[in-house]
């Protein structure tokens, strides 16, 4: 009957559409097409012209003058001829080269499929294979790849021209390696640290795909790894690795999923087997019958699919219909038995996957602004270069004076900046992963560790992030009497005298039967109201609820010929619940924790078991599902014992408020129980006679086989007996959060972090977490947007929020959809101005287009954390993704920067880690950049003096020590300097809001280090040209002596908080000068350098040099100390 009814419906949807393209063909060449695109741009014009704070009355009134707009048309034409002259060439350039980048890689069309059960080799189409990448390259691509990445940065590209153009005889100036070894050295180490990670990648990748499943042959079953499995192929699953069609349960015909790896959502789904296979009396009878599904071409959308089933081998053949309730999607898991299904989709096709963005290549804030510096550096280059050959005269070959001169001060920009970054890098995320505070932190990101110190915009998961997603039943109030975790044995006392009279009324005569009644009237009148309240109220929770008992079959057992209901064991330790909904088990918990036993339950009826061993029957008579519309779920049971008929309901306290009889307690209690952070459930019921039932059931039957207005005829009946119902309780249910997420979130608000919460669940339960985790404050208000379907309500609603001030904003996936597709600047910006942000019912997909808006329209570095497969994408989008290792596994921590195993740790990595790390990058890279300033200075300075003559004032190895063996060690100790003790840094999280900003290393910051390197460098010159006897090779040796001496001080005046290893690496860089003099004959007079003379010019000027520079260095902590001073003083 189902099946015709859905075959007619389907051909009458077909022949409509048909009927409905055909007008609108017909439509379209009856109007002269200019009209028709001229009707549409007006009204888009129209709504673009409109400002967005308009009333919603002057919305209303003002559509009239849709059709009212002939300028619009023309504005649009001026708007796109100066978009073309402006900038369009340059999109219709990208767009050719997207076209031809297309053609290339010929990006395979997704279509509709016809799959044969167990025959993968009928697939008329080749289908990807069921294997996950996540490597960034393979063999072919990795060095090209790993070079572009590297030369990409200006600096890099740079030292390559400069290092390439000494193989010209004509621009030769020292030695082949001191150009490039430093380069070779850079590139080694980098191209090394890409291979270990791609390395680690493949093996994780190798595992995955290795993982063995069971797959149903015409001989039996065989191990298949994921990798292999076929579209076709019927697999015998516990773990869903691909996209099946579930047909058949080993032992029923229904069974519940987890998804939290697809949508972050632990509520366990209900999947039911194809009718048709499940009835099949043995597996091996899935291959004796022709079968095959028509299944939609594969797509995004994780909560529908159309197909379906068709067995030909009947007569007629049988047609049934296929939707979500069919399927298993990729990365869930089955909660409970065995499952087999047919592959639908594999690899790259699946839900997961398709779900899933590519990995991008992160380069921290940190890099990019030191590229810009660079650039200026080369600015600054070029412009000295110039000058020297425009005061030579432009004498001879002056281009080639010009290239010789550009080489010469070549350190300006300094090629082990990078080296000294990178090794930075490693040693702050070596310290990340040693630090106990913090224990089972992974650094899986090597490259921006200082990313970590400029986050603004924290966006995090709900489920398994911020709550540990285990509900505990807290409170269950009456109206007069509320019981809390403390007084629970209340109830089970008052629950043992109702059922303990019904078990001797039931047992015993007549007689026997009165003397309860005596008994209980003889009780105080209260006790007995209570007593029956909380009877009532208890019952209620235990069967008005979608959960199912499950009993694990006993060891052992484990084919489907031996299986009997024998072998289950039924004892209480062996029984766990399944439900739509971690609240409803917690509630069935609840009840059988006070007395009340949920022990056997199917479609049609359901078994309590009393605190005495009494087993009470119910048949199910109607069950209406829980939906984000209604707000509720009720149930309509019949009693077997006495017969009688009861209608329970349950749902928010906004649903219900009108549903139930008057009162004057439950709006107040539900305030107080939110405020609590408990999630409250309102719980109704009503009697039912036979007569009024049936007349229900006719109506409602009725209601559920009309063609048009289904949904609503079917609400209306319903609703036809929500009224006046009797409240019975209020219950309160938690949902436990992780450790220390309150005062962890507080923290990272004081510090000037935004945070945004963006979950797949729903909107009431995201809105109490926001509440009980203290991300919206209890005296803050929150703008719930409603619901927005089109343009026009979009534009409303997003007035609506506009004229809300200080208020936190809870936003559904669909409403998001809708307004970024209009307004996707008016929302973004309004949203920014928000302390915090709620985002419900997000896809992956939407998680991490919310992320990228953020970081296009803010331009702030933004932070993403989470711990299920759902949040990859948003992780990977993120310029910082953190994962967690949780109950949903380890794909998030997988695929993210770092990894961390409980939330509370984020506040010691950004507060201490990130904060130490910027902080240590900034004084790093730019006393790396002083280094090679200064001694550009003095290349300055020297070829001034001697008539502007391009030759080298220190060559060979003094030059390549410079850099690596007398400082490198003390200028690299900056990677262990701290302004704060790692304490401070937690206690006081406003430092952290001054990085935002940037200071640490800016242009300001920069030029005050351009200016300290041209005195030095002038004052190390000059002074020894100043002081030098009669031999050139003293100019050398004082003032290269004195070069040394000043880094090693500069270095010690940097420094803020010494440690022994900055102390060592100050006296060894020394050692080493001292002792390497001996063996420097080129370039030093040895007679000279043991000389007092040497000694005492070479201190003068070295204290010239430092001395003024330490001065104003404690004027400057005396007069305007820095923030973190106050606190250490």
């Amino acid at each position: 009957m189902t099946t015709g009814l859905g075959r007619k419906k389907e051909t009458w949807i077909q022949e409509t559409t048909e009927d409905i393209t055909l007008g609108l063909k017909f439509f379209s060449a009856w109007i002269p097409a200019g009209n028709l695109v001229y009707q549409l741009e007006d009204e888009s014009a129209h709504l673009d012209e409109m400002p967005l704070m308009m009333s919603e009355e002057g919305f209303e009134n003002d559509e009239s003058d849709y059709h009212t707009l002939p300028r619009a048309r023309v504005t649009q034409r001026k708007r796109g001829l100066e978009w073309f002259v402006c900038g369009g060439w340059k999109f219709l350039c990208t767009s050719c080269c997207d076209w031809l980048v297309n053609i290339c890689q010929r990006k395979r069309e997704l279509k509709a499929r016809t799959v044969w059960l167990g025959y993968p080799e009928k697939c008329e189409e080749k289908h990807p294979r069921n294997s996950i990448k996540n490597q960034k390259y393979n063999v072919f691509t990795f060095i090209p790849g790993v070079l572009y990445e590297q030369f990409k940065f200006f600096l890099n590209l740079y030292f390559l021209v400069v290092s390439c153009s000494q193989f010209v005889p004509a621009l030769k100036i020292g030695y082949l390696y001191t150009y490039w070894a430093p380069l070779g050295f850079v590139l080694a180490v980098t191209i090394m640290r890409e291979a270990i990670d791609e390395f680690r990648r493949f093996q994780r990748d190798k595992e995955v795909n290795s993982q063995l499943y069971s797959k149903l042959t015409v001989r039996g079953k065989v191990q298949v790894k994921s990798s292999d499995i076929q579209v076709g192929d019927l697999i015998i699953v516990e773990k869903v690795d691909a996209f099946l069609i579930y047909f058949r349960h080993v032992y029923a015909s229904s069974c519940f999923i987890r998804t939290d790896q697809l949508d972050g959502e632990t509520d366990w789904k209900l999947k039911v087997a194809v009718s048709c296979t499940q009835r099949l009396p043995a597996l091996g009878d899935l291959f004796s019958i022709s079968a095959y599904v028509y299944a939609q071409k594969p797509q995004l959308d994780i909560h529908s699919f159309e197909g379906t089933f068709t067995r030909e081998d009947c007569d007629p053949p049988i047609h049934e219909s296929l939707s979500i309730e069919n399927t298993l999607w990729a990365s869930t898991i089955v909660a409970s038995g065995t499952v087999i299904g047919v592959v639908i989709y594999t690899g790259k096709e699946t839900r997961s996957v398709m779900n899933t963005s590519n990995p991008k290549n992160k380069v921290g804030l940190l890099d990019l602004e030191l590229n810009q510096l660079t650039k200026a550096l080369f600015v600054a280059l070029v412009a000295l270069s110039v000058v020297m050959v425009t005061l030579q005269g432009f004498v001879g070959p002056w281009y080639r004076n010009l290239f010789r001169f550009l080489l010469l001060f070549s350190y300006i920009i300094p090629i082990s900046l990078r080296v000294n970054l990178d090794m930075g890098k490693a040693a702050y995320g070596w310290m990340i992963m040693k630090d106990e505070s913090i224990p089972g932190t992974v650094v899986r990101t090597s490259t921006i560790p200082e990313e970590l110190g400029r986050l603004v915009y924290l966006l995090t998961d709900k489920t398994g992030t911020l709550t540990q997603n285990e509900m505990v039943f807290k409170r269950l109030h009456l109206g007069t009497v509320s019981y809390g975790a403390d007084t629970m044995d209340e109830i089970q006392n008052h629950l043992r005298n109702p059922y303990s009279q019904m078990q001797s009324q039931a047992s015993g005569n007549n007689t026997s039967s009165t003397l309860p009644r005596k008994a209980q009237s003889s009780a105080p009148k209260v006790r007995k109201s209570v007593s029956s309240r909380v009877h009532e109220a208890v019952k209620a929770i235990a069967l008005c609820h979608n959960v199912t008992p499950v009993y694990e079959p006993r060891a052992g057992m484990t084919g489907e010929a031996e299986y009997t209901e024998a072998d289950q064991d039924f004892s209480d330790g062996n029984r766990t619940y399944q439900a739509a909904s971690p609240d409803e088990v917690a509630l069935v918990q609840w009840t059988e924790s006070v007395g009340l036993t949920l022990v056997s339950r199917d479609l049609t009826s359901m078994q309590l078991r009393t605190p005495s061993g009494q087993i009470l029957t119910y048949s199910i008579l109607q069950m209406f599902p829980f939906t984000s519309e209604s707000k509720r779920m009720g149930v309509i049971v019949r009693d077997e014992s006495t017969t009688e008929i009861m209608f329970y309901m349950k749902g928010a306290d906004v649903a219900m408020s009108s549903i139930v009889q008057y009162n004057d307690w439950l709006e107040e209690e539900c305030g107080n129980m939110a405020r609590e952070g408990l999630r409250t459930l309102v719980v109704a019921k009503r009697a039912l006679t036979e007569e009024q039932y049936q007349d229900f059931e006719s109506r409602y039957s009725q209601a559920k086989l009309s063609i048009h207005d289904r949904a609503l005829k079917v609400a209306a009946v319903v609703e036809s007996l929500e009224r006046e119902m009797e409240l019975l309780c209020l219950t309160g249910v938690e949902d436990q959060l992780q450790a220390d997420v309150r005062p962890t979130l507080e923290m990272l608000r004081n510090a000037g972090i935004k945070i945004w919460m963006l979950t797949g669940d729903k909107l009431e339960t995201a809105t109490c977490i926001a509440k009980s985790s203290h991300l919206v404050s209890r005296t803050q208000d929150i703008h719930i947007f409603r619901p927005v379907t089109n343009r026009g309500e979009a534009h409303l609603e997003l007035n609506a929020f506009r004229r809300k001030h200080d208020c936190a904003l809870v936003i559904s996936g669909d409403s998001l959809e809708v307004c970024l597709k209009y307004y996707e600047h008016e929302l973004v910006e309004l949203a920014c101005q928000c302390p915090a942000v709620v985002c419900c019912r997000c896809s992956p997909t939407q998680k991490a287009h919310i992320v990228k808006l953020l970081q296009q329209h803010a331009g702030r570095r933004t932070c993403a954390i989470g711990d299920g497969g759902n949040d990859v994408s948003m992780i990977q989008a993120a310029d910082c993704g953190i994962g967690i290792e949780g109950k949903e596994g380890r794909q998030a921590s997988l695929a993210a920067d770092f990894s961390i195993t409980q939330f509370k740790h984020i506040g010691r990595l950004l507060m201490v880690h990130g904060r130490s790390s910027y902080k240590r990058s900034a004084a790093l890279g730019q006393f790396v950049m002083h280094r090679g300033l200064i001694i550009s200075t003095m290349q300055a300075v020297f070829s001034s003096v001697f008539y502007f003559a391009s030759v080298p004032l220190y060559q060979g190895f003094l030059m390549v020590g410079y850099a690596t063996l007398y400082t490198m060690f003390p200028v690299f100790s900056l990677v262990l300097d701290q302004d704060v003790k790692p304490e401070m840094a937690m206690l006081y999280p406003e430092l952290y809001k001054d990085l935002t900003k940037g200071r640490s290393l800016s242009f300001k910051t920069f030029l005050v280090w351009v200016l300290i390197s041209i005195y030095q460098g002038g004052i190390l010159m000059y002074g020894a040209l100043l002081l030098f006897e009669s031999e050139f090779v003293h100019v050398v040796a004082i003032s290269f002596t004195a070069l040394i001496l000043t880094e090693l001080l500069m270095v010690a005046l940097t420094v803020r908080t010494w440690h022994w290893l900055m102390a060592v690496a100050e006296v060894l860089s020394l050692g080493c000068y001292v002792a390497s003099l001996a063996f420097l004959n080129e370039y030093f007079d040895v007679a000279f350098i043991t000389t007092v003379t040497f000694v005492w010019k070479v201190s003068a000027i070295t204290v010239v040099s430092c001395l003024p520079l330490y001065v104003l260095k404690y004027l400057k902590r005396k007069l305007s100390p820095p923030s973190y001073s106050k606190l250490t003083s």
